[in-house]
C-alpha cells in the first residue's frame, strides 16, 4: 500500500509531537463503567497505571495550547516490555513506518468526528440516527472482534459514508506488548475490515495509548499502514461525565484541523451528541471524515 500524508501534516505532526513528548503525554482510550468489554477495563488500568502522581482525572474541560493535549491526558510512558520503546522524534521513526498524525490543517474550517467502536451496539446505532438526521459523517476506529460481532452495523456505517478504519483486533494496551502480538493486532483487524468492508482502510488508531511509541508505528507500518492518526480534541465521554461535561470538553480545546475523540457504547455520549454538532455549527466548523480532513 502506498497510503501517505502531505508535507504539511507532516510538518503539523512534527509540531504537535514535540509538544506531546515535552508534556510526557501517554493517554488511553478507557472504559465503561456500566459494562464495556474486559479489554476496556485493561485500558483503563494501563491509563491508570502511567498517570504521574497528582495527573488530573476529572472530566473538567481545559483549555490546551497548540501542540499539547488536555492535562487530564497527560501520562509518564512506561517501560514494561521491549516492545515499549522510545516515542519518536518526528512524525516518521524509520523507513517504512507509519507517520502520527494528531490534526490536520489549520487552514480550513474542519474538524473530524472519531468514534472508538465497541460496546452496546444500541448506543451505536443512536448515534449513527444522529449523524444521519444531520448530514454528518465520520471516521469509526472499530476493534476487530466487536466489527465481526457486529456486521449490520458496519454495512451501515459504509452505507452512511462513514469511514471505518483499525483499531486493533482485541483492544489490548499495545505499548504492553511484544512485537508479535502488536503486529497481530493490527493484520487481523485489517483482514477483519477487508471482509466486511472491502478495504483494510488507510487509517491505524493503536488501543491502550494516545501516541504511539516507535514499535508501534513500525508494525503498522509493516502491515501497510501510512498514517496512525491520533486526537488533539478529548471529549472524556468515556469517563461518564454526563452530555454537559462531553460538549464543554469538547469546546475548551476544539478548534479549525481538530481530530476529536468521542466513543461509541456510552449513553453520555448519545445525550451529547445534537448539542455538540450544535457547538460546532456555532463556530463555522464542518465535521468532515479523516480522509477529507487530511485530504
Amino acid at each position: 500500500m502506498t497510503w501517505g500524508v502531505t508535507e504539511e501534516q507532516r510538518r503539523i505532526a512534527r509540531r504537535t509531537f514535540l509538544g506531546v513528548a515535552a508534556a510526557g503525554a501517554l493517554a488511553a482510550c478507557a472504559p465503561n463503567p456500566s459494562g464495556e468489554t474486559a479489554s476496556d477495563a485493561s485500558e483503563a488500568a494501563d491509563r491508570t497505571a502511567a498517570a504521574p502522581p497528582g495527573a488530573a482525572t476529572t472530566a473538567e474541560p481545559q483549555a490546551a495550547t497548540a501542540g499539547t493535549v488536555p492535562a487530564t491526558e497527560t501520562a509518564a510512558p512506561a517501560a514494561t516490555t521491549a516492545a515499549t520503546t522510545a516515542a519518536p522524534t518526528a512524525g516518521i521513526t524509520a523507513s517504512g513506518a507509519a507517520a502520527f498524525v494528531p490534526s490536520g490543517p489549520r487552514t480550513k474550517q474542519l474538524v473530524s468526528l472519531t468514534f472508538h467502536a465497541n460496546g452496546d451496539p444500541a448506543m451505536a446505532s443512536r448515534l449513527l440516527d444522529i449523524l444521519a438526521a444531520r448530514g454528518v459523517r465520520v471516521t469509526v476506529f472499530g476493534v476487530g472482534s466487536w466489527l465481526v460481532e457486529n456486521p449490520k452495523l458496519v454495512a451501515r456505517m459504509v452505507a452512511d459514508g462513514h469511514e471505518v478504519a483499525n483499531h486493533t483486533w482485541s483492544h489490548l494496551p499495545m505499548r504492553t506488548l511484544d512485537r508479535a502480538t502488536m503486529a497481530t493486532e493490527i493484520t487481523r483487524c485489517a483482514e477483519a475490515l477487508t471482509t466486511l468492508t472491502g478495504s483494510p482502510s488507510p487509517w491505524f488508531r493503536p488501543s491502550g495509548i494516545e501516541v504511539p511509541t516507535a514499535a508501534i508505528l513500525e508494525e503498522a507500518g509493516r502491515a501497510g499502514y501510512r498514517t496512525s492518526v491520533g486526537y488533539d480534541c478529548d471529549s472524556l465521554d468515556f469517563q461518564d461525565p454526563g452530555a454537559t461535561a462531553v460538549v464543554a470538553n469538547v469546546a475548551a480545546t476544539v478548534r479549525p484541523g481538530s481530530i476529536i475523540s468521542v466513543h461509541f457504547g456510552h449513553q453520555n455520549t448519545v445525550d451529547a451528541m445534537p448539542a455538540l454538532l450544535d457547538l460546532l455549527a456555532q463556530r463555522d466548523l464542518r465535521p468532515v471524515t479523516v480522509g477529507e480532513l487530511l485530504a
